[in-house]
């Protein structure tokens, strides 16, 4: 597996990092995922559910493979527009208030049109607010400014801002000189571009698996049900490939690939760990077999809309996650390694 597959995989990924789509709203980011896929040569489709299905090919369509990643991203929603003009939000997914203080958000409108605003805590000056330093950081104890001259309720509402609008946080992504991907949602968005350098790979030396192999990049995996259905006809094993953990107690780092034998939801099939870790060998990946304490994935979502599958999970190491996430080129390699030992034995 060449390393240009993983800059190609890393660079795809920031292409869309730069489309906003939290849960919920998704649309331009999954005709985006088809539109690459198709580029390819893939037949590609758009699910009921806004997700995305891809065919890479394969002879035994009894035994498929369904690879899982999901475009869907943390983020947020108008719940009230204040007095004062400015918006308190509820989060989409596992958004942290303490961790988006500060970040330039995007406030789409129903009306089509997007306007610009900051999640602040409430009396942000410093200068002001002899309490700032102690004041617990929440979506009760922040809110959006928005970057208009808004002074009242009535002129949020005559921009065309409604309860119900989506707001998105800015990704601030970049790629280092020394190869680190930085970037708020590299979960999951990172190993969208992985499935991307997959397929280009597969395309570029015209390789067709012995089973059957899909993709599906899920919508709704950031609030549980990403996952819970669009499985094929004949798939009898399922990956995630989701980011990988990077944090004390963890043996992964940001340049490996993460495979997870226990996740908050339970074990991961024994037998497609044990052969995650057995492709790795032998395509000399640099890897990390770890437990994470507080997660859950696709697959699990798949097993529990009652389909009877195995399962798996690996991703490249981001530290940081749900946060400022970093990850780097070499954790992409590595993961692109793993998948093509695993697909190809």
């Amino acid at each position: 597996m060449d390393r240009e597959y993983a800059k190609y995989g890393a660079n795809k990924a920031v292409e869309l990092l730069a489309i906003d789509s939290p849960s919920g709203y998704t649309k331009k980011a999954a005709e985006w995922v088809k539109n690459e896929f198709e580029a390819l040569g893939y037949k590609a489709e758009i699910t009921t559910k806004g997700g995305v299905l891809v065919e890479l090919g394969g002879k035994n369509r009894e035994n498929g493979l369904l690879l899982e990643a999901h475009a869907d991203t943390l983020g947020a929603m108008v719940c009230e527009i204040k007095s004062n003009g400015r918006l308190k939000v509820t989060n989409i997914g596992g958004m942290r208030a303490e961790n988006a203080e500060a970040e330039n958000v995007h406030i789409y409108t129903r009306t089509g049109k997007c306007f610009e605003g900051c999640l602040q805590l409430v009396n942000a000056s410093v200068h002001v607010n002899g309490e700032y330093g102690e004041k617990k950081r929440d979506f009760e104890t922040t809110e959006v400014v928005i970057d208009e001259p808004v002074e009242c309720a009535e002129d949020a509402r005559a921009l065309g801002i409604e309860v119900g609008d989506i707001v998105c946080f800015e990704p601030r992504t970049r790629i280092t000189e020394s190869g680190y991907i930085k970037s708020r949602f590299l979960d999951d968005k990172l190993s969208v571009g992985i499935l991307l350098g997959l397929a280009k790979y597969m395309k570029d030396n015209d390789l067709e698996p012995e089973r059957a192999v899909y993709v599906h990049v899920t919508v709704y995996e950031e609030v549980g049900h990403g996952g819970s259905a669009s499985v094929p006809a004949g798939v009898t094993e399922a990956i995630s490939v989701d980011m990988g953990c990077v944090g004390d107690g963890l043996q992964c780092t940001e340049r490996k690939v993460s495979i997870c034998a226990k996740d908050s939801g339970g074990p991961y099939s024994y037998e497609v760990v044990g052969e995650l870790i057995e492709a790795a060998k032998r395509e000399h990946a640099a890897y990390a077999v770890d437990v994470y304490p507080h997660y859950g994935s696709d697959v699990e979502a798949t097993l529990n809309a009652g389909y009877d599958i195995r399962h798996g999970l690996i991703g490249a190491g981001v530290y940081a996650s749900h946060g400022y996430e970093r990850s780097h080129i070499d954790g992409v390699w590595n993961t692109l390694k793993v998948l093509k030992g695993y697909i190809f034995n």
